[in-house]
């Protein structure tokens, strides 16, 4: 288990991570999501220990890794956003670099490099110079350095970048396979990625927490807007004002005419109270005389979560509240912090 307790960095005045905490279990694959700027890369070079901390603790399978860095870093394999590679080395010569970094024994170290070349899918690149590859390549490169070793865990930031949607599939199935014996960081933008092979998420923006949860628990407890489709069969002036006037409805948009007349509308609905605001809508149409021809809901998914999360405005309460809202209440978070002069 890696343990995230109060992390904070500065660079100069400016606070990039504030007092964050939250743990990675063992066999879990974590996701690390946030806009850019948002302290991801700041969090992940520091818990790889290749940046110091301001404050706070990062702790490795019981190991402190500001106390003994060479032990707690032994148990991590780390790609960063931007591949660790030596340009002027052949693939064969820089994995062979990392493995004596790494300290693997010479008895092992032609089969591990062999397992982690035929793993990434570079050993028809091996005698090719580094800044001669593509750059999906480099990536697969710093991938297979990352593994190198087999390390406990691994910090995966934006693995995928640059690869070809086969490789994008081999690599997203490769994070699934390292469940197994591993836990892993993964940090990436494509939040369907995400979704796909992530246990848990954590939100982070500005520097701090924002949502640490399942995707699953995320979605049922997403208490942003909720988007209903309604299409009637009436008068368009009397449907749009009765879905406008009744409780909980926020906006109306997008209303179209159907080629047979009929008219489409999209309501955001306050989805604290979705369902009932959605009966309650079908009565007043229905108390109107307007015929329903069709109402269905959208089902928020873990892009709706992000979203609202790091473009809705706090309300009054501030931060503290906005994520009450949208977590459970046993999830974990930290409140932003006014600036101290």
């Amino acid at each position: 288990m890696i343990t995230i307790e109060n992390l904070t960095k500065f660079y100069g005045n400016n606070r990039a991570v504030n007092n964050i905490s939250f743990t990675i279990n063992d066999n879990e694959i974590l996701g690390f999501l946030g806009p850019n700027g948002a302290g991801k890369s700041t969090t992940m070079n520091m818990i790889a220990g290749y940046l110091p901390m301001s404050a706070g603790t990062v702790t490795i399978s019981g190991t402190d890794i500001s106390k003994e860095p060479v032990k707690a870093k032994a148990k991590i394999g780390y790609l960063p956003q931007d591949p660790p590679v030596y340009p002027d080395m052949r693939v064969k010569e820089y994995m062979s670099f990392c493995a004596g970094l790494k300290r693997i024994p010479h008895a092992k170290k032609k089969d591990e490099i062999k397992r982690v070349m035929e793993l990434l899918r570079i050993t028809d690149v091996k005698d090719k110079l580094i800044k001669n590859l593509s750059g999906g390549y480099k990536r697969r490169v710093g991938f297979a350095q990352a593994i190198l070793g087999n390390p406990d865990f691994i910090i995966l930031d934006e693995p995928t970048v640059g690869l070809d949607p086969n490789q994008v599939i081999e690599v997203r199935n490769i994070i699934k396979d390292l469940r197994k014996s591993h836990s892993v960081i993964f940090s990436s933008h494509i939040l369907s990625e995400v979704s796909e092979v992530c246990d848990r998420v954590v939100i982070i923006n500005k520097g701090s927490i924002r949502a640490i949860d399942t995707i699953e628990n995320l979605e049922k407890s997403f208490s942003a807007t909720s988007v209903l489709h309604i299409k009637v069969n009436g008068s368009k002036t009397k449907s749009a004002s009765i879905i406008e006037m009744t409780k909980g409805v926020r906006e109306i948009s997008d209303i179209t005419e159907e080629d047979n007349g009929m008219f489409s509308f999209t309501a955001q609905l306050e989805s604290s109270n979705a369902e009932e605001v959605r009966r309650n809508l079908m009565a007043e149409l229905i108390k109107n005389k307007v015929d329903i021809a069709e109402i269905y809901s959208e089902k928020p998914n873990l892009e709706n979560v992000f979203i609202e999360l790091i473009n809705r405005p706090a309300k009054n309460g501030g931060l503290m509240e906005l994520v009450n809202d949208i977590i459970p209440e046993n999830a974990s978070y930290t409140e932003d912090k006014k600036e101290e002069n």
